[in-house]
């Protein structure tokens, strides 16, 4: 049995993948904020810029596994403080993956999307970054960081959606929520991105650790969208009102931090070294349906001390 530790387990991936992991194996999960009732797992609370998490952790659960999760990961709250976004996206993640090295830990860094400008799209593991905000600077950074202090870690460029622990982390969360209220939202026309469902996420991650890959890969889905075209097939899915979703141009917005266009990612690399067909959008919102409908977003919202 593999012993996992998973860190910012109260997060969006982070809750979805210790459940899946729970079903097979051992797993700890680590949280900083958001705290947890009522777990199948262990969870232990920490701040991972702060606190010792070589002596509290590795030192005493001796894991197999780290999947780091962990990070800053709002936009706007990276613009508005860089200096704890660079500790955390850049810092942090290169002295976990140096931990892990010393002591023959296999670790897996989730990184993003957002570290290429969007202005081809089609982006293979090879192609030059450039990341236009704080929040992709900082994940980038932290890319090299790990890069350069364990060279046999798996470092996943993601970008997904999901139920999580609060309702409201996820772009698929945003659109059931105010589609279900009847509220008239947006949906950027010109952003194109290829959102992965966060269980098929976490079954590629732990195929990747099994298969004992290592190096950069993009495990998102293996199709893309605009976000507009995303809301709308979720309002299909689930039978509401896609007339609500009103087309916008997100260089028309009022964001703080800017946006890449085009994230569309190839996951070539990822099918090859696995051996394995990519989930695609229209297979991760049917499954987003699926759980829906089986009242797994009620259970994940249950673990919130709050509710």
């Amino acid at each position: 049995m593999t012993r996992y530790v998973v860190t910012g387990a109260s997060g969006l991936l982070g809750l979805n993948l210790s459940l899946q992991i729970f079903a097979n194996d051992e797993v700890l999960g680590i949280a900083n904020t958001s705290p947890l009732k009522g777990l199948p797992f262990e969870i232990q609370e920490m701040d991972l810029v702060s606190e010792n998490f070589e002596e509290g952790i590795l030192e005493t659960y001796k894991p197999d596994v780290v999947i780091h999760c962990a990070a800053i990961a709002n936009l706007e709250d990276c613009e508005k403080n860089s200096e704890l976004a660079h500790q955390t996206n850049t810092i942090v993640p290169g002295k976990i993956a140096n931990q892990c090295r010393k002591r023959g830990m296999k670790f897996v860094h989730i990184s993003t999307d957002a570290v290429f400008d969007g202005k081809s799209g089609n982006y293979s593991e090879d192609d030059p970054t450039n990341p236009l905000s704080v929040y992709a600077k900082t994940k980038r950074a932290g890319e090299e960081n790990v890069q350069n202090q364990n060279s046999d870690a798996i470092i996943a460029r993601v970008n997904f959606f999901g139920w999580s622990l609060s309702g409201t982390r996820s772009l698929g969360e945003f659109f059931v929520n105010n589609l279900l209220s009847k509220n008239p939202i947006n949906g950027f026309v010109d952003v194109n991105f290829c959102p992965l469902y966060v269980s098929h996420l976490s079954d590629l991650l732990l195929a990747m650790v099994r298969a004992d890959l290592s190096g950069i890969y993009h495990v998102v889905s293996s199709d893309h969208m605009s976000k507009y075209e995303f809301g709308c097939a979720i309002a299909d899915k689930f039978g509401l009102d896609h007339t609500l979703i009103n087309p916008i141009f997100v260089t028309k917005s009022n964001l703080l931090a800017e946006r890449s266009l085009n994230l569309t990612l190839s996951t070539e690399k990822l099918s090859t070294d696995l051996h394995l067909t990519i989930p695609t959008p229209l297979d991760g919102i049917s499954q987003f349906y699926k759980d829906y409908q089986r009242g797994y977003a009620q259970n994940i919202r249950n673990y919130s001390v709050e509710d």
